[in-house]
């Protein structure tokens, strides 16, 4: 099986690399483990994912891998170089196994070594170390590499380039190849190489630039003779022609495989035993795959000696990158495999301990039961024998004999053959009373004692011979005997009685221990499968595939209960974007005067845009447009407005500049009523486009023209109140900042207030300026000729980072200084009666006229006549004597920079006034295209295929799967609660303390705590009221990261769980109101101990 690139693969790789990522930027890098890294590149609309293995792959990956939690090292010491740097280049080096990353055009250079171990080098420009994977030391053809060295290229393979295949380069090949092989049969090395071996392997070491399985591949197009030898093709020229011809070839498919941006692969794979004729989906997922064939190899060509090989499976793809995907995909997928079975192995070993550990126990008491028993029965079938034994101890020890001499008396009489001194264990144990007597059971001392019987006189006789005889005696009739320990303070009948009473504890514990063994065991076999169940948790998101977002997931967005699509922006760039892209006729632009909400529009049916839109899909636009201001922080309820997409626009009164994220509002507007402050976070299932058909209630643009004009009469009633149309109203929109800044300056807190509505009757002139830091009308702007009819404010747009404010700030600023300027110049001239506007020649002219004061003429006349002989060099010299020259010199010098500085701020207010101009030139020519096509009833120009592209994911994007539905993904959404009426999975968020990650996390996870208990999952995926096997595998695959981002707003509490975890936890956590999942499955069931409202 293939598990390194080879010289060719590297090729193709870096070919493709080159085109996917010229011009990326790397947004960040992760460490799988100790050897794999995670790049990802990214820039608008195109994320790309490369993964790296030292020394065995390189390649772009489809699927989601876990990182680590904390970055190593080296990742550390990559992303302080490399990130958020343009890649500008990707290629091979030479034809060795080396891949170059270019960064900043060169400044930076990464290097990818797929030989031996494999290693990644960071270099500079100069190609000077400035980290890598692993230190390598001098070796044999290998110089060492470490931080601070400088990295060789000179001597890697083809580094200056591929030599051109020639007769004469072919010829020196081969002569190499046999002079070779004969030093090696001088020396006496054993040769491996056997007939096609030959020629392959030593064209594979002297052309480098070929494969050996290319080259055994042309070998079997052109049919030529692989087992012919070097030394025949040098001698017959033929041969050499004919050997030539087929190496050129396959130096044209080498070219050929890079000849386009996207090569293609091709993957050699072996069905598995029990496989052989099922049938091969090429579309199926790694995984199914995996089940049914074994990858053997993958190739950018298809080899002639697997492609007439039936016992291999071809698989071909389009692109080199996803053929190594998805052949490493499926090792890892196979080694999951094995890491599953092995947990389960392990569980099961586990229990099966357990399992024999409560065994052993039970049967150590049970064997303890048996064996006192056997001791009491044993003493009191030996009651003469133990009390004979206890009364000779008892008797030696009331004597007052040593312990030692007592113990040498029983040895001399157990060599003598006493019966009672040989039933006496040795050594005994008088320190505790206690002696260990050797008795025989039951029957057998029945049997013994006939013998005794016979045997009536005791021999004293010392003679070893006949101790010997006893001896021989006693070997031929052995005696099985227990010892028994008997205590010398206890009677005999006492001593068995303390035999049969261990004999009942033991039996109590036996039966205790048995009934607790069952709980011990059902206790192990739950802790035993919740290990499993982590581990396999673990390991199951591993090879997940990456989902695409949708156009409209960058924005905040929500599918309404009616079937629309809501945007939001979630900045003054979305807020320009929506307006400019998507805010076409018929749509409905909804927004609310409190500090921070939101720009909403609501996107209606292109094919017919006359018709409205529901009261309650606007109620809800509204509801999302003040959730996301600072309403709720606040927690205090308001009302919003919407108004036609033909009434907004960023034409601005003359004199006046809109600055990004802003527009102009006129005409009627109509006010929404106050809404809750609750949002709900829910799942969103994407089917495929056979299952879709079956969704056809809620169709987001499947609405008929004759039913569009039933519904006028409701918009008016929803309306509480409307404007007059004579009059143009002004609105700032402001977009919310960050959910934890608080950048709004004290005097503006008043204003801000969202408990302030800031309505007003019709004739009143509404100005939410103050709330968004837009200076109120002055008196001025009644002179500039506008219409007195029209009220007009700018929609200044707060975005998240100030920075895109500065501009027009600082030109007020200079605009003021300016004409703070011109009014001091008249005012200055007024009083000195000149009309100059410079201010020199006015001190001259008021020095002449002015009379001179006593004693400074006579004053003068002294001067001038001390100085009468001075000329200019004297008066030059003596200044410079006393520092009046430098004074002077530094006080121009200064002058000088004033004046550039002056001059630079004045080229920059000319540069600024300019780009403004520019940018209210487009936005006039923007206005009056979109005007005249407004008139004409036609939309902004747009493809009708365009079109149908942009609405096509809604169709396919459902809350409530049904039975026989293919789901492909999931979609994590935050729309307000009453949209999310028909969803499978949902949760109600409110105002409160809890960041809205630890939020999610918790919510996710409390859905796949559902997913593993018993009886909640429905494997045949018909039940809609329990959970199906494919929606807990892609919650589970749900990164938590990526969820919580469509959640617009800071800090939530989680106030109830809709769906299957309504039943089971109810109230939630956190304050959670009191009966829950109302609104989902199993919402009959009680909330836990939440607050009732």
């Amino acid at each position: 099986m293939k598990q390194r690139f080879s010289s060719l693969d590297v090729r193709v790789v870096a070919h493709e690399l080159s085109e996917a990522l010229v011009s990326l930027r790397l947004a960040n890098i992760y460490d799988l483990n100790s050897k794999i890294l995670l790049l990802k590149f990214a820039k608008p609309d195109n994320r790309q994912q490369l993964l790296i293995e030292s020394g065995f792959r390189c390649h772009l990956t489809d699927f989601v891998r876990t990182a680590s939690p904390a970055p190593s090292q080296f990742v550390a010491r990559l992303r302080k170089y490399l990130k958020t740097r343009r890649c500008t280049s990707v290629s091979q080096i030479g034809t060795d196994r080396i891949i170059e990353f270019q960064f900043s055009d060169g400044a930076f250079r990464l290097y990818l070594e797929f030989f031996a171990s494999g290693n990644i080098i960071l270099t500079d420009s100069d190609l000077k170390i400035l980290a890598l994977l692993r230190n390598v030391p001098e070796g044999e053809g290998q110089e060492p590499q470490r931080i601070g060295l400088t990295y060789t290229l000179e001597n890697r393979q083809n580094f200056g380039g591929v030599p051109a295949l020639t007769k004469e380069h072919l010829r020196d090949a081969l002569q190499s190849t046999v002079q070779k092989a004969a030093a090696d049969q001088a020396a006496g090395k054993k040769i491996k190489k056997k007939g096609a071996d030959e020629l392959r392997r030593g064209l594979a070491t002297t052309i480098t630039e070929l494969p050996p399985i290319l080259v055994e591949h042309v070998f079997r197009l052109t049919s030529f003779d692989p087992a012919t030898k070097p030394a025949e093709i040098l001698d017959d020229d033929s041969l050499l022609d004919k050997l030539f011809d087929t190496l050129q070839q396959a130096r044209e498919i080498l070219d050929e495989v890079t000849d386009s941006s996207v090569s293609n692969g091709y993957i050699i794979a072996k069905p598995r035993p029990g496989f052989e004729d099922a049938e091969m989906d090429v579309d199926a997922p790694p995984a199914e795959k995996a089940k049914t064939l074994l990858y053997e190899d993958f190739q950018p060509f298809l080899p002639k000696q697997f492609e007439d090989n039936k016992a291999y499976r071809i698989l071909p793809f389009i692109g080199y990158n996803k053929t190594v995907d998805e052949f490493f995909s499926s090792l890892e997928g196979q080694r999951l495999e094995s890491k599953l079975s092995e947990r389960e192995a392990a569980a099961k070993r586990k229990l099966e301990a357990a399992r024999m550990d409560q065994a052993k126990r039970i049967e150590g008491l049970q064997e303890m039961e048996m064996l006192n028993y056997r001791k009491a029965a044993t003493i009191q079938a030996n009651i003469e024998r133990v009390q004979e034994a206890m009364d000779a101890v008892n008797g030696l020890l009331q004597e007052g004999m040593d312990w030692v001499d007592i113990t040498k008396l029983i040895e001399k009489e157990q060599k003598q053959g006493n019966p009672v001194a040989e039933i006496i264990k040795l050594p005994m144990k008088l320190k505790e009373n206690t002696i260990t007597l050797l008795l025989g059971e039951g029957v057998e001392e029945e049997e013994e004692g006939d013998q005794d019987k016979e045997d009536d006189e005791f021999d004293y006789s010392d003679s070893e011979d006949d101790a010997d005889g006893a001896g021989t005696n006693k070997d031929k009739a052995p005696v099985k005997r227990l010892e028994v320990d008997i205590n010398l303070t206890l009677s005999v009948w006492n001593n068995a009685r303390e035999y049969y009473d261990q004999k009942r504890t033991a039996a109590d514990k036996a039966q205790k221990t048995v009934q607790q063994s069952v709980i011990a065991l059902k206790n192990a076999e739950q802790k035993i499968a919740e290990d499993l169940r982590k581990g396999l948790k673990q390991e199951k998101p591993v090879l997940q595939p990456i989902r695409k977002q949708m156009w409209f997931e960058k924005f905040t967005w929500f599918i309404s209960s009616d079937g629309y699509l809501v945007l939001g922006g979630r900045d003054a760039q979305q807020n320009e974007m929506l307006y400019k892209r998507y805010l076409r006729k018929g749509d409905v632009y909804v927004h609310a005067d409190v500090h921070g909400a939101a720009s909403v529009i609501i996107k209606n049916n292109p094919k017919t845009p006359d018709a409205p839109i529901p009261p309650s899909t606007l109620a809800q636009a509204g509801n999302l447009s003040v959730c996301c201001s600072s309403a709720w922080d606040s927690k205090a309820g308001m009302g919003a407005w919407w108004v036609n997409a033909d009434q907004v626009s960023k034409s601005a009164p003359t004199g006046e500049y809109l600055p990004v994220g802003s527009f102009m509002v006129r005409g009627k507007r109509n006010l929404l009523p106050p809404a809750l402050l609750t949002l709900g976070f829910g799942l969103l299932f994407r089917v495929s486009d056979d299952s879709k058909s079956k969704h056809t209630r809620h169709r987001v643009y499947e609405f008929a023209e004759g039913k569009t004009r039933g519904r006028a009469d409701s918009l008016d009633a929803l309306s509480v109140r409307a404007e007059s149309p004579h009059e143009q109203k002004t609105v700032a929109v402001e977009e919310s900042e960050s959910d934890d800044d608080d950048e709004d300056a004290a005097d503006q807190k008043e204003r801000a207030n969202p408990l302030h509505s800031q309505r007003s009757g019709p004739d009143d002139s509404v100005e939410s300026d103050a709330a968004q830091g837009v200076e109120p009308p002055t008196e001025e702007l009644a002179d500039l000729g506008m219409n007195k009819e029209e009220s007009v404010s700018s929609a200044d747009e707060s975005i998240k980072s100030p920075a895109e404010l500065e501009p027009a700030a600082a030109q007020n600023e200079e605009e003021e200084e300016d004409e703070e300027e011109e009014s001091n110049q008249p005012s200055s001239a007024a009083k000195t009666g000149t009309p100059s506007s410079s201010t020199a020649p006015q001190k001259q002219q008021s020095a002449k006229k002015a009379p001179t004061k006593r004693g400074q003429r006579g004053k003068q006349k002294k001067i001038a006549a001390k100085y009468k002989d001075q000329d200019d060099e004297d008066r030059a010299l003596m200044e410079e004597l006393m520092g009046v020259k430098a004074a002077r010199q530094k006080a121009e010098a200064e002058a000088a920079t004033k004046a550039k500085a002056e001059a630079e701020a004045a080229a920059a207010r000319e540069r600024r006034r300019q780009q403004q101009e520019r940018v209210k030139k487009e936005i006039a020519e923007h206005e009056e295209i979109r005007r005249l096509m407004m008139e004409e009833g036609e939309d902004m120009p747009l493809d009708e295929s365009e079109m149908a592209m942009e609405m096509a994911p809604l169709e396919t994007l459902v809350g409530n799967p049904l039975a026989g539905d293919e789901i492909l993904e999931v979609v994590p959404i935050c729309a307000p609660w009453s949209a999310l009426n028909k969803f499978k999975y949902k949760t109600k968020l409110q105002p409160g303390n809890t960041k809205k990650g630890k939020a999610v996390k918790e919510i996710v996870e409390r859905w796949r705590f559902a997913g593993g208990k018993k009886g909640w999952i429905d494997e045949s995926s018909s039940d809609p009221e329990k959970i199906w096997p494919r929606e807990m595998e892609l919650i589970k695959g749900l990164k938590v990261e990526e969820a919580f981002n469509c959640v617009p707003v800071g800090k939530v509490t989680v106030m109830q769980s809709g769906g299957l975890a309504g039943s089971s936890s109810g109230g939630g956590s956190g304050k959670g109101g009191g009966k829950g999942g109302g609104s989902g499955k199993g919402g009959s069931s009680k909330g836990g101990k939440g607050k009732k409202k």
